[in-house]
């Protein structure tokens, strides 16, 4: 109890002084770059006393946590790029919803602020000089025009009187005081943790949703992978293997026992069909080249199977993307030209993929019949959801008579 209780008077008692200083950097600096914002002065003024808001508002959080022992997470800022323009660095600052809140703190705050501090010193010297009046209370001058309060109530005038009210006094203050001055903090502490790091518990709540959903795309990314290549490694395998030996049971059987011979055609038909259906089966999941040579190597190998005449241009950093990125890459460069081949009738087409401001954008063209569109019941609603799914955006221009242009941009950021 006495920790706190001394805790948070020296919250009390330090933030007053910081309060009254960020109010009069606060109504000072808006003050001035309100009234010169007609000039080249008044932005560079306003942008000033953002960050000074910010700092006093950094002061507070630190209080917080060190005197108080409490929560008082800090808040991410908005910065700008390195690359951008004197005016839009002035700019963003203002533009933060935190800064804002950081102003709002500066002025209301100091309100709640010597409030408080003055509660909490007027509570301090009562509690102290009461219980200590006996000490001192004998030399005050006492003329005949003045009056103490116990006389001023009606209890007399006499020092004992005095003694006995001061002392009673001084200890029911000082009985209350842990009270007082928690209920003093409080007022200060829940104006300050609303305004200040309300935002930051929000952002955390964010950063963890963002980190999990990294996460499941990752674990995902990296299941489908392993399930292509045990696919392709085990019942693949087995399948080609089966079908290689009922081919040469068929040929064993020869023409004396046809209805041997028909029984391991059918079967022969059905293993090259389930074959057939499991490499498109592992198709759809992630293609073997991609895990094991890259997405450089995967789409250069799309480009070569293509039956159209294609033009593959592929500008990629040297670190590679994340898996779930790649993945989704892919497979709108696979699925955009399996469209091509099956449904625009072109007679050439071209990929083109690059990245740029950490967004990879993948571009299928080519000049077939057109008509093409992402409404239910097309081949493409099936690539626009693995684009959302991505956070990307999917655009098709396809307009009758052609050309067709499939724009996929994609963050590339995990």
């Amino acid at each position: 109890m006495m920790r706190r209780l001394g805790r948070e008077t020296a919250y009390l008692m330090v933030g007053f002084p910081l309060a009254l200083a960020a109010f009069v950097t606060v109504v000072t600096g808006l003050s001035v770059g309100a009234g010169l914002l007609i000039t080249v002065i008044g932005l560079p003024v306003l942008t000033a006393t953002a960050y000074a808001a910010r700092g006093f508002a950094q002061l507070e959080r630190v209080q917080i946590r060190n005197l108080l022992q409490q929560d008082a997470p800090d808040v991410r800022y908005r910065s700008s790029q390195p690359d951008v323009s004197l005016f839009r660095k002035l700019i963003v600052p203002l533009a933060d919803p935190q800064t804002w809140l950081d102003l709002v703190h500066a002025l209301v705050g100091f309100a709640t602020a010597t409030f408080a501090w003055s509660v909490a010193v007027s509570w301090w010297a009562t509690a102290v000089g009461g219980l200590a009046f006996p000490a001192w209370g004998w030399a005050v001058p006492n003329g005949r025009d003045n009056q103490d309060l116990p006389e001023l109530v009606g209890f007399g005038s006499s020092y004992a009187v005095k003694v006995v009210f001061y002392v009673i006094t001084g200890l029911i203050c000082a009985a209350s005081l842990p009270f007082v001055i928690h209920a003093m903090t409080q007022l200060r502490v829940v104006l300050s943790r609303s305004l200040l790091s309300s935002r930051a518990s929000e952002q955390q709540q964010v950063d963890q949703l963002v980190e999990g959903r990294a996460a499941a795309r990752s674990a995902e990314a990296g299941a489908l992978r392993r399930l292509e290549r045990d696919i392709h490694d085990g019942p693949q395998q087995r399948l080609v293997r089966l079908s290689i030996d009922l081919g040469r049971a068929q040929k064993q059987a020869g023409v004396d026992n046809p209805q041997l011979t028909g029984t391991l055609d059918a079967a022969l038909r059905q293993t090259q069909d389930t074959l057939e259906e499991l490499r498109a089966l592992s198709r759809g999941i992630a293609p073997p080249v991609l895990s094991d040579r890259g997405l450089r190597a995967a789409l250069e190998e799309l480009g070569a199977r293509s039956s159209i005449p294609i033009e593959v241009d592929i500008f990629l950093p040297s670190a590679p993307l994340p898996d779930h990125v790649e993945t989704a890459i892919y497979f709108v460069a696979s699925e955009a030209l399996t469209n091509v081949a099956k449904h625009s009738g072109a007679s050439r087409c071209s990929l083109t993929v690059d990245v740029h401001d950490h967004t990879v954008r993948v571009r299928v063209t080519d000049d077939g019949r057109g008509g093409a569109h992402v409404s239910k019941g097309h081949g493409l609603i099936g690539l626009q959801d693995r684009v959302r799914a991505a956070d990307g955006v999917l655009n098709v221009s396809s307009p009758a008579g052609g050309p067709t242009v499939i724009d996929a941009e994609l963050p590339c950021e995990s």
